[in-house]
């Protein structure tokens, strides 16, 4: 199964240049930047040009737009295209995110209520967009209202070259064990656009099962890559009926230090750690020692010192003689 791609999923206050950059290095065949606001765009927000910046290496990424008025899409995709020194592969309008603040305003998985406007959006979109357009929804709002075979419908007749849909509906947010894939594959026989999975797909067993189940033309992941990039490696292995080798504890150490290299890099020292914190708290997550570790790491206020954090770690598995 070497033609399917597995993408990493647009997660707000995640999928920044860093981590697509390091989940790219590990087998991503493409990524989509955290969800960027067509009204500050609109606005002139700079912090919102920021979201959108791709990296030199970002020609296979695309950026996420999400809004409910399509002159503010068209808008954003105009301008967000001309500013962008790196071009991106497509633009994607979000129709699926279930947090409160941005459905309040009639956006994300609010969309999937009103498909007539749905298609007026991506319509604007494709009409202003040089590259392809495409739709990322939810199954629906909630398990009686199901729709996502009617929204793919509308995306594909709007001019969208592709949609994903995450297998749980707006009531279901993130809740685990609520996935259900059985509509991804009835819009998957509706439609002749590719269809992308996504939902708990965490491992080559669930990638299997994802697309037995649903056919789908490639897959999405999201949650099981913070901390864990070599998720990807992990699926290619399952799909292409290969062993794969666990990467040791040394590697998910430097593969740490790295991503918090990035993140300083991209964002200065300040913001970097912030964040870098977070994400070495995932890179750890169940390590021998890491615990205990914890502690030093939520007060470090300087790159040196998670750094030097993952050094004693390292050192712990080196002694321990676990590391390799």
């Amino acid at each position: 199964m070497t033609d399917v791609k597995l993408y990493l999923a647009p997660m707000a206050g995640a999928a920044d240049g860093a981590m697509r950059r390091i989940c790219r290095l590990h087998g991503a065949d493409g990524c989509t930047t955290e969800m960027v606001s067509a009204a500050a765009v609109w606005y002139k927000d700079k912090k919102t040009f920021e979201l959108a910046r791709l990296g030199e290496d970002e020609a296979d990424c695309a950026i996420q737009i999400f809004g409910h008025e399509p002159e503010m899409i068209s808008n954003a995709v105009k301008v967000l295209y001309d500013k962008s020194k790196i071009k991106p592969r497509a633009f994607d309008i979000n129709m699926g995110c279930p947090v409160k603040k941005v459905v309040s305003n009639g956006d994300g998985s609010a969309l999937m209520r009103d498909p007539a406007l749905a298609g007026r959006i991506i319509e604007a979109a494709v009409k202003a967009s040089p590259v392809p357009v495409t739709v990322k929804m939810r199954t629906g709002w909630d398990k009686e209202h199901i729709n996502c075979i009617e929204l793919c419908k509308v995306a594909e007749g709007s001019g969208a070259t592709a949609v994903c849909i995450h297998g749980r509906t707006r009531e279901d947010m993130y809740l685990y064990g609520t996935v259900n894939m059985a509509p991804i594959a009835e819009a998957e026989a509706a439609v002749k656009i590719p269809v992308i999975a996504n939902g708990d797909i965490t491992d080559g067993r669930s990638a299997l099962e994802a697309l037995k189940i649903t056919g789908a033309d490639a897959l999405m992941i999201g949650r099981a890559a913070l901390g864990d990039p070599f998720v990807f490696e992990r699926v290619r292995a399952a799909l292409d009926g290969e062993e794969y080798k666990e990467p040791t504890a040394n590697l998910r150490i430097e593969c740490a230090k790295e991503h918090l290299r990035l993140l300083v890099h991209l964002k200065g020292e300040r913001t970097g750690v912030l964040e870098g914190r977070r994400h070495t708290a995932y890179y750890t997550k169940g390590m021998y020692g890491s615990a205990i570790l914890r502690q030093r790491l939520n007060s470090a206020v300087k790159a040196a010192e998670i750094t030097d954090i993952l050094d004693d770690l390292k050192r712990m598995y080196e002694n321990d003689g676990t590391s390799t």
